[in-house]
């Protein structure tokens, strides 16, 4: 069967690949969606140190369950619409005995450390799979990188006493608002793009900042009373907002990094200090999957606005493509693996 692979940096090929197995434990899905993560655009460009050569890009999927394995419980029906938990994990290392398996030591995420699902058909096992029965496979492809977002707000604690200034209003950072506005926070959201910023207004943002025009701190502190945001989500991985995360949250506040800098971090450490800050990592996403697919088939906000383009199988190193040359133009890229 035909699969994109990634050659070398800037490099894609459609490739012939060997149809998977199936395990007693396993769901055989029918790829019908994959979304282009930035962790593929990093592939791409040659810049991820996850990434080796070749690999078959793509984690954010919606498929249909074709085949089931013998020990594979009846709650997955053939012909049921599912999305998957792209990530594995040890069960022996400190994360997973501590039940937080989205940040095993030795993870390998679909698309990144191992092949990915940009092709017709993969196995996985049953326990990674979840099933909707109302969502589109254009909706059930955004779960994953929303639960990555809803994942971020829990690590941040938000509730609704919680002012949240979220930098970055891409898909992940997209994710991160509508949580933290679900449950009940007000929340600040920091772009460079009106456009992304008008779109955070609609997935629940009670303020947007434009960072080309106006101070971030200054807003955020006239917003607050002078106190700063209770909680700071950074969701672009520059060390400018690695910094101004630190700066804008209050004392006493948290501050969460899901982005990753492709540079050093230098900061002034004594706000860490002074202001006796909770500074959490948020990888991946643990236990949010059930609820991601439930506010989407709930329809809470205009999800489907966030798709950008949908681009042919054969197409998809122009997706990359244009994605890498343009990458302010897309919230999230679609490749249906049937066209």
């Amino acid at each position: 069967m035909k699969a994109v692979s990634l050659v070398q940096p800037r490099q894609v090929a459609i490739v012939e690949i060997p149809e998977p197995s199936l395990g007693p434990e396993d769901v055989l899905i029918e790829t019908h969606f994959v979304g282009l993560c930035g962790s593929d655009l990093s592939a791409y460009r040659g810049l991820s140190p996850m990434v080796t050569f070749p690999r078959i890009p793509g984690h954010e999927v919606s498929g249909v369950v074709v085949a089931r394995g013998a020990s594979v419980p009846s709650r997955i029906a053939l012909g049921d619409r599912v999305m998957v938990s792209p990530y594995s994990n040890c069960g022996l290392c400190s994360a997973c005995r501590l039940g937080r398996t989205n940040c095993c030591e030795h993870n390998q995420t679909l698309g990144v450390q191992r092949d990915g699902v940009l092709t017709g058909l993969f196995a996985i096992h049953y326990d990674k799979a979840f099933v909707s029965r109302s969502l589109s496979f254009e909706e059930l492809a955004l779960a994953e990188p929303l639960s990555v977002g809803y994942h971020a707000a829990n690590r941040g604690q938000v509730s609704e006493v919680d002012t949240v200034l979220v930098l970055g209003c891409g898909t992940i950072g997209l994710g991160v608002i509508v949580a933290a506005a679900r449950k009940g926070a007000r929340v600040i959201a920091v772009d460079v793009d009106e456009a992304k910023l008008a779109q955070a207004r609609r997935f629940g943002a009670w303020r947007a900042i434009d960072s080309s025009r106006e101070d971030v701190l200054t807003v955020v502190r006239d917003l607050t009373d002078g106190e700063g945001a209770s909680v700071a989500i950074e969701a672009i991985g520059l060390p400018q907002t690695y910094r101004l995360a630190v700066e804008a949250v209050c004392f006493a506040g948290r501050v969460v990094y899901i982005g990753y800098a492709k540079h050093e971090v230098s900061y002034d450490t004594k706000l860490f200090v002074s202001k006796e800050l909770d500074i959490r990592g948020s990888r991946n996403a643990l236990h949010v999957f059930p609820a991601v697919l439930k506010m989407l088939e709930a329809r809470e906000r205009p999800f489907a606005e966030m798709i950008s383009q949908v681009y042919p199988f054969a197409e998809s190193a122009a997706a990359l493509g244009d994605w890498d040359a343009a990458p302010g133009h897309f919230t999230k890229i679609l490749i249906d693996t049937r066209a």
